[in-house]
């Protein structure tokens, strides 16, 4: 491990120097070779992993669109932004047993197309898998030495490579429980991590209940229930839960689905990738006040793996099976006296991976959509299939560990980069015409007349870099973050892909920021309508604290709570911040990382930029929303 790691440092192969054109070239080339082997891909995943044709041949699909569409990205970034994009250096990716083609190669690819060198580490049981992917790239002429394949189990070796201080970040897709454990051993780590989910499908009164059905199905068992997107708890208005026609529809459907071998192409659910685990197996094994099974578990007698979908009826909220991810085909069945309160026990876990909606009436779904907390939304439609920038993919909460930036999003690859600004004093951030007017905008317009009156001349660079990089902010905002985008338009089914505001931003100021440090990030969180707050130790008096305290300070600050106090007492109420920003990596303690670690929160510690494509990122959260709105291919008004 060690030694993978210093060939990793030096980069003998000097793959940090290529540029951004000659990666792409080559991983296109890898890309073909993907599709050159997706026949041995499909049958190595079926005889390693117990994954049917069916669920392998469209993650090879997912796996060549991310090792086409990153680099793609990157050169978009670039031609539309000055920015100077440069490796971070070494790239530790530790990819899962479940999806063991499409997220390894999309973690790989995003790492190489910024020119890192890659440390590649795939799960021990899906191991021959993770060579196979190697190899199409090595193939493709991306050197062993910028892509090096570390075999070594799970536990203690994963720690041993995530607590490196070699390792500049790390791409991780697994349990909460993982990614927490490598916060723990290295506070201060970038990582970048998918973790758990408990997801949920509502179903209202106002469905397609024979629609539900074939969706729950899908979204529960596919994969034998092992997809970190599956449904695993089934919420339903009162007057479906009453409904004993829909009850005996969704268990006969279920009884329905053929288990077995992944050879015998009939069967559509195989083997799981091994035993029950703890809280799997108690989930199998247990009933809470009031559950009964509706479908009981059932092993096959002669393979411990091979597991029938069991349905657990009458779950309670708070319950063990409410709150638990059991990764395996157990569905727990819920009941909610309205929508608003169905909403209120899908959100009364601390995950927000995937949810789903079945519902006709689209009151209810906007309803929905305004307040479900979780990463990719489906109406419906199944909750899972996510497709490259179609349903870009990743979670809130404990389901996301770090930025929350969505694989196969135009904005996963770029945090791998080192971002630098080509020019001085914010000369350079795109702009453009604003439609709509704001305090902000109006602020800007003021400082600038003053300094064309040769006002703050002591402060001149950093409030013109503040002015200029404001207009980008607002900008960016109005054209890239501020609505809705759907970037197929496919006829019967809408794909949006939007930003939301991520709740509570504290800005914390250290006696090393700059004014244009502070002021921008104050500025860019009140664009993003963040709540925002600065918080400052006790006794900082400087340059930045002077112009805070004077009438152009205040009006930035209109709305902000400003704080003055000590590292524990900031760390003693962390639970009730969103995201931590500071202004530099090394100006934040210790004692923050480590607080901030244990509550899986992320620290945006990024040097604040004047280009607003990237500046706004660091106060957004990205939600996938998709609806298929065709009634059995009739588009209704739609058509029109």
């Amino acid at each position: 491990v060690n030694k993978a790691i210093k060939i990793a440092k030096e980069d003998p192969e000097q793959w940090r120097e290529t540029t951004l054109l000659k990666r792409h070239e080559l991983l296109s080339a890898a890309a073909r070779n993907l599709r050159k082997r997706r026949g041995d891909l499909i049958g190595i995943a079926a005889a390693v992993c117990g994954k049917t044709f069916y669920e392998s041949d469209p993650e090879i699909s997912e796996a060549i669109d991310f090792v086409e569409y990153y680099p793609h990205s990157l050169r978009l970034l670039e031609q539309q932004t000055s920015l100077g994009l440069s490796p971070l250096g070494v790239v530790l990716v530790i990819s899962p047993w479940n999806f063991p083609i499409a997220i390894p190669t999309g973690g790989v690819a995003a790492a190489l197309a910024c020119g890192n060198s890659v440390l590649f580490k795939p799960s021990p049981l899906a191991f021959p898998l993770g060579e196979e992917i190697a190899k199409c790239f090595w193939d493709a002429g991306i050197p062993r030495e910028a892509l090096q394949l570390v075999c070594c189990e799970d536990g203690e070796p994963i720690q041993i490579l995530s607590g490196h201080p070699d390792v500049d970040t790390i791409i991780f897709t697994g349990g909460t429980h993982t990614a927490l454990k490598m916060l723990e051993k290295r506070p201060d780590a970038e990582l970048s991590a998918e973790t758990g989910g408990k997801n949920a499908t509502i179903v209202t009164a106002l469905a397609d209940r024979d629609q539900a059905v074939e969706h729950v199905l899908h979204s529960a068992f596919s994969h034998s229930g092992q997809k970190c997107s599956a449904t695993s708890l089934l919420v339903l208005e009162r007057e479906v839960y009453d409904d004993e026609t829909f009850r005996r529809q969704l268990l006969d459907a279920i009884q329905t689905l053929k288990v077995g071998s992944v050879w015998n192409f009939s069967n559509k659910m195989g083997p799981l990738i091994r035993e029950p685990m703890a809280d799997f197996r108690k989930g199998l094994e247990t009933l809470e006040d009031d559950e009964s099974w509706a479908l009981p578990p059932k092993c096959d007698e002669t393979n411990p793996k091979l597991w029938h979908p069991a349905v657990k009826w009458g779950v309670r909220r708070g319950s063990f099976s409410h709150q638990t991810e059991f990764f395996g085909p157990l569905l727990s069945v819920m009941k909610a006296e309205s929508l608003e309160d169905a909403i209120e026990i899908v959100n009364g876990t601390d995950y927000g991976l995937t949810s789903g909606l079945e519902s006709l009436d689209r009151r209810e779904q906007k309803i929905w959509s305004e307040k479900i907390k979780a990463g990719n939304l489906y109406i419906n439609r199944v909750t899972t299939g996510a497709i490259v920038l179609r349903q870009s993919f990743g979670g809130m909460g404990l389901s996301a560990i770090g930025a929350g930036i969505k694989a196969g999003s135009p904005n996963y690859a770029v945090q791998f980069c080192r971002i630098e600004e080509s020019k001085p004093y914010g000369d350079s951030p795109t702009q453009g015409p604003l439609r709509e007017e704001s305090p902000l905008l109006y602020l800007a317009r003021n400082w600038q007349t003053q300094l064309s009156r040769n006002e703050h001349a002591e402060i001149w660079s950093e409030l013109h870099k503040t002015i200029q990089a404001i207009y980008s902010c607002l900008f960016q905002y109005e054209s890239e973050f501020s609505g809705e985008q759907d970037f197929f338009r496919f006829r019967g089914q809408d794909n949006l892909f939007r930003y939301l505001p991520l709740g509570k931003v504290t800005v914390r100021l250290h006696p090393d920021d700059e004014l244009f440090e502070t002021l921008i990030r104050i500025a860019a969180a009140r664009i993003a309508k963040c709540k925002v707050e600065v918080s400052f130790p006790p006794n900082l008096e400087n340059t930045v604290t002077e112009f805070l305290g004077t009438t152009e300070g205040k009006r930035l600050c209109d709305s902000v709570e400003i704080r003055s106090e000590t590292d524990k007492e900031l760390c003693g109420r962390l639970t009730e911040i969103d995201r931590m920003r500071y202004a530099h990596p090394d100006r934040v303690p210790l004692e923050i990382h480590q607080a901030t670690a244990k509550l899986g929160k992320h620290i945006s510690r990024h040097i604040p930029l004047a280009e607003g494509r990237i500046e706004m990122l660091r106060y957004l959260q990205e939600q996938s929303l998709s609806i298929d709105y065709h009634r059995y291919g009739n588009l209704g008004e739609r058509e029109f």
